[in-house]
């Protein structure tokens, strides 16, 4: 976004960030350090089912795991920090590395200035959700930073919280914590955002590969300190209510916009639902934007990115008096469960929301052991859907499979290009694991066959 608005004409941009070292969320304490815990106990898992291997089981150097991750996301955010200090040198741009606070509509004190902008733009991310759960002030709640530094774990962990952060750093707590896992989920099923089955199906597998209870449709009601320091939580489940012991207590419960402290109280801009429309405008000062995870829309790092380009096309828009572009993001997640063994992945339609937006549509479904190449890897887990108009154009899919997540893109390309299933080639590099995605295609297109000789058949 900053560099789209340094190059446009007569902008002066003053950029202002008091992050120490900086370089976004994702970078210090996202998905790239998280994926360094998760590959070190990845290796573990694979060693430990393989019944191919033989020797010891070797444990996860978690002093070696947090070193190297620190090394490399202090690389990654010196870089980020570079890349924006070198923009600062661009004639009309101004780096101030400071805290900003409004004081009035779009009037901010920052330092011992106060700057009076036309547009600005509040990309501040997302801070720890933590649940006012009674009790939980009195015991010790550890979150995902914690999971990120640490290099000793105890025996026993209850977990609250089982959407990404959860799903992706639970199995870490089991694997390369060798912590006996105790999950909650208030939901009724695991993964919402897709089809029933994946979400069960995942479960099945964190309880049978890493031996973890993880209970659904699970509500924790009180906790309180054990006498031997650990944590004692009031579950209810089902109607019915029990208590769980634990060492320690993590909570991967979300996250929220982090806006404590901006000094919004003294503007028109009132945070809440919907707060901010699909142009990146505040609802309340239209010359206010709002990104990312600060929204409250999508906290998802590549939807941030792609909000933050239409907002900065749509400040140079509304400046010039030109029409505003609306962001409508295809929806496309990835989600590295299973420790990146057994990811999932959503892009585009699944049958629900295809169903609740009127479409009409088919889906095959295909099992990823129906492939010998997912046998030969030894990861025959999980299956794979794919939702397809009646027309022939790809709506969407669905992933919860090995290598799911490096078949997202083709699948994006496949749903925002609107490929009819039938045009696209059905050629396999075999033995790889994308021919899941060649059953996927050959079956939906004998089932749109299908459809159509039911339709001529019946009209005539």
């Amino acid at each position: 976004m900053a560099k789209q608005l340094a190059g446009a004409e007569d902008v002066e941009l003053t950029l202002i960030d008091d992050g120490d070292p900086g370089g976004g969320l994702c970078i210090q304490a996202g998905c790239m350090p998280s994926k360094e815990l998760l590959s070190a106990a990845e290796h573990r898992f694979g060693a430990r089912e393989d019944d191919r291997l033989d020797g010891s089981l070797p444990a996860v150097d978690l002093e070696a795991v947090v070193e190297q991750k620190d090394a490399h996301t202090s690389n990654w955010a010196a870089r980020r920090r570079s890349a924006i200090e070198g923009l600062a040198e661009r004639d009309g741009v101004e780096f101030v590395h400071e805290t900003a606070r409004f004081v009035d509509d779009r009037v901010l004190e920052v330092g011992d200035r106060t700057i009076e902008p036309d547009y600005v733009v509040i990309a501040t991310g997302s801070t720890l959700d933590v649940p006012p759960i009674p009790g939980i002030e009195d015991v010790t709640v550890r979150t995902s930073a914690d999971v990120f530094d640490a290099t000793e774990f105890g025996d026993s962990a209850i977990v609250l919280g089982l959407g990404y952060v959860g799903l992706e750093l639970a199995p870490y707590l089991s694997e390369a914590g060798e912590m006996d896992v105790t999950a909650l989920e208030v939901l009724p099923e695991l993964l919402g955002e897709a089809d029933p089955g994946f979400g069960e199906d995942l479960a099945e597998y964190y309880r049978g590969a890493f031996d973890m209870d993880v209970r659904t449709n699970a509500e924790a009601r009180q906790f309180e300190p054990t006498d031997d320091g650990g944590i004692r939580v009031t579950v209810e489940e089902g109607g019915e209510a029990e208590t769980i012991e634990a060492e320690e207590l993590y909570a991967f419960t979300g996250r929220k916009p982090a806006l404590e402290g901006l000094g919004l109280e003294n503007t028109s801009l009132s945070p809440g639902e919907d707060w901010v429309g699909d142009t990146m405008q505040a609802r309340s000062d239209d010359r206010v934007f709002v990104v990312g995870d600060a929204n409250g829309r999508e906290p998802i790092l590549h939807v941030s990115k792609h909000q933050a380009g239409t907002a900065a096309q749509n400040v140079l828009a509304h400046r010039d008096g030109d029409a505003l572009e609306a962001y409508q993001p295809v929806h496309h997640h990835v989600m590295f469960s299973g420790l990146g063994r057994l990811p999932f992945v959503r892009v585009g339609h699944s049958a629900e929301s295809a169903e609740a937006a009127d479409l009409e549509y088919v889906t095959v479904d295909t099992e990823a052991a129906g492939d010998g190449v997912f046998k030969a890897k030894d990861v025959p887990e999980g299956w794979a859907r794919l939702v397809v108009g009646t027309d022939g154009t790809v709506l969407g899919y669905q992933g919860l499979h090995y290598h799911a997540d490096v078949m997202a893109k083709t699948m994006q390309l496949a749903v925002e290009m609107e490929l009819d299933v039938r045009e696209i080639p059905d050629r396999a590099y075999h033995p790889t694991t994308p021919e899941i995605l060649d059953s996927l295609l050959a079956e939906a297109t004998a089932e749109l066959d299908a459809v159509i000789e039911e339709r001529t058949t019946a009209s005539r």
